[in-house]
């Protein structure tokens, strides 16, 4: 054995040319016993071993080409064939490694090549057609939806709440398509089951639920881990949903902020609450839930004979990145009986940092949490959870008990059957990129990364609030949202009070964008949000940005306006 440990065995098959008879072992020797001294005797130098000659009673499917015909005919086949694919998707990943990844977050290429979609749609060759494409064509149109793709694991890709191209989530990524498991039951997912209990107890732990206790799940993003909350809070108010559906109910009635995500109201309406039984609670001026209001709007329902049985909070609202005063919400649950929910899907990386945790203080006494490790946590897509405190409180609002799936007089412990608590059957292994990176980083590595890009969003800040033409939205951000305005020079001389200011202002922000997606210098979000114009929303979720890179964007937006 090598000094490392590892044996090192050289095997040269043998075919003995013996024939079988009803299945029998020729000369005595079984394959079984073969196998078996090969990995017993671990400590030896294997060189050869012989194993009888089976016929191949698979036919021609096994690897055998049918009469007349070559293996290229049977393109349609799914299974992977080291003569036919391992070149091509040698070269096919080689090109994803190069081009979608590293050359594609190298900030000295563009984050984008804008093309308009009627000239896009001539360029790329998108047509569905009855014969196969060569391997050549392939790779060819691999490199051009490359090309036309917004790179969004750019440093300079900050549009949305969601960014980077973390090297070992993309290794997990890579890891569960090879697989392609569905994660339901312990015998197609051992693996999965396992690492998605592991994980989801650590996450209920740093929320704050007693030695991490409760029930989770992943869901394929935010809105629907809203959307859970939204079924689990109505099954333990009203149980009888389950099997007698909205005629059983009284109205319902949610509560969430004005700037809360609008899943909130689009999935209270998809599970027939309807829409107008969520209730907006106004905001104060930096975007968090006014409590009067609130309770206002609490005992408002109440007296119209409603029944009130959830409060949706948020922790960093999307746009201005806010958190909802969550101990005051508690109490306000405590006090009228009410399921209290965060939707912590973008704030919620927070907790992984002692400095900054204290913005969701009040977490630990909710019902339920919604926290995606692809937003703040830079976790490939998709990667989102819904977590809660309550033990089997999913099984009990969605299990079916299908027979043909969750049988119970299977020979392992059931209870890893975890497929059943999902709406949904089929279910991708979404855990395995972020425990990936968690193992590949550790809690402390995460701990750095939301602690750099809060680092970064208060030097953006502050370095703004020094420039002349650029002006805040919220003065002090909490989260890594940062709102502001780019005033240009000519505009700049114009009364703030008036209506062509307030006209002209609306309309720098889509120019700006617009020259930025064809320089494809970078990418940048704006909006407006009840009375105000236009603002641009730089959100900041990838760690590998510096000051520099703050200082570029500044500048950037400088060039692209400075003549409106």
């Amino acid at each position: 054995m090598p000094a490392n440990g590892v044996c090192s065995v050289g095997l040269e098959v043998i075919e003995d040319t013996a024939t079988y008879a009803s299945g029998s072992d020729s000369a005595g020797v079984s394959e079984d016993e073969d196998v078996q001294q090969l990995f017993v005797n671990g400590a030896h130098r294997v060189t050869s071993v012989a194993l009888p000659k089976k016929p191949d009673t698979r036919g021609k499917l096994s690897h055998q080409p049918d009469e007349g015909k070559q293996v290229s005919d049977k393109r349609y086949a799914s299974l992977p064939n080291r003569e036919q694919h391992q070149q091509f998707l040698t070269e096919f990943l080689t090109e994803v490694l190069n081009s979608a990844v590293f050359n594609a977050t190298d900030r000295s290429n563009k984050v984008l090549n804008w093309v308009d979609p009627e000239e896009l749609t001539r360029t790329l060759d998108l047509a569905i057609k009855d014969e196969p494409d060569t391997h050549e064509k392939l790779l060819e149109l691999t490199r051009a939806t490359i090309r036309h793709s917004v790179k969004t694991g750019h440093p300079y890709f900050m549009n949305q709440l969601f960014s980077s191209v973390d090297p070992y989530g993309f290794a997990g990524q890579v890891l569960t398509d090879a697989l392609n498991p569905s994660v339901y039951t312990f015998e197609v997912s051992p693996v999965f089951v396992l690492m998605e209990e592991v994980v989801l107890r650590e996450m209920r732990s740093i929320v704050g639920y007693p030695n991490g206790e409760g029930d989770g799940i992943f869901a394929p993003g935010g809105s629907m881990a809203n959307g859970y909350a939204i079924s689990c809070a109505r099954h333990k108010f009203m149980p009888d949903i389950k099997t007698k559906g909205l005629h059983a109910l009284p109205r319902l009635v949610i509560f969430t902020s004005e700037d809360a995500h609008y899943s909130v109201k689009k999935l209270a309406s998809f599970m027939g609450i309807g829409s107008d039984n969520v209730y907006a609670i106004k905001t104060d001026d930096i975007g968090k839930i006014r409590i009067d209001h609130l309770e206002s709007e609490i005992l408002r329902a109440k007296s119209e004979g409603a029944l009130p049985f959830m409060v949706s909070a948020t922790a960093g609202t999307t746009v201005i990145g806010a958190f909802d005063p969550l101990e005051q919400i508690a109490d306000l649950c405590a006090k009228y009986n009410l399921w209290m929910h965060v939707d912590a899907a973008w704030g919620g990386g927070a907790l992984m940092s002692k400095k900054y945790r204290t913005l969701l203080k009040g977490i630990e006494r909710s019902d339920s949490v919604t926290w995606n490790p692809h937003k703040l946590l830079a976790a490939p897509q998709q990667c989102s959870t819904l977590l809660t405190r309550h033990r089997n409180i999913l099984s009990e609002c969605h299990s079916t008990n299908a027979t043909y799936l969750f049988q119970k007089d299977k020979f392992y412990d059931t209870r890893y059957d975890t497929g059943d608590k999902h709406i949904q059957c089929g279910r991708r292994a979404d855990v395995l990129k972020f425990w990936f990176m968690w193992r590949a980083k550790g809690s402390a590595g995460f701990e750095q990364h939301i602690d750099k890009v809060f680092e970064n969003a208060e030097h953006f800040t502050n370095s703004i609030k020094s420039r002349p033409g650029f002006e805040m939205v919220i003065e002090n951000p909490e989260c890594t949202n940062v709102c502001f305005w780019y005033v240009p020079p000519g505009l700049r001389s114009v009364p703030r009070d008036s209506a062509e200011f307030r006209e002209r202002l609306h309309k720098v922000a889509p120019k700006v964008k617009e020259r930025m997606m064809k320089d494809g210098s970078m990418m940048i979000t704006y909006q407006p949000i009840h009375d105000k114009p236009n603002f641009f929303r730089l959100v900041l979720q990838n760690s590998s940005l510096d000051k520099s890179d703050m200082n570029y964007i500044i500048d950037e937006i400088e060039r692209l306006g400075k003549d409106l």
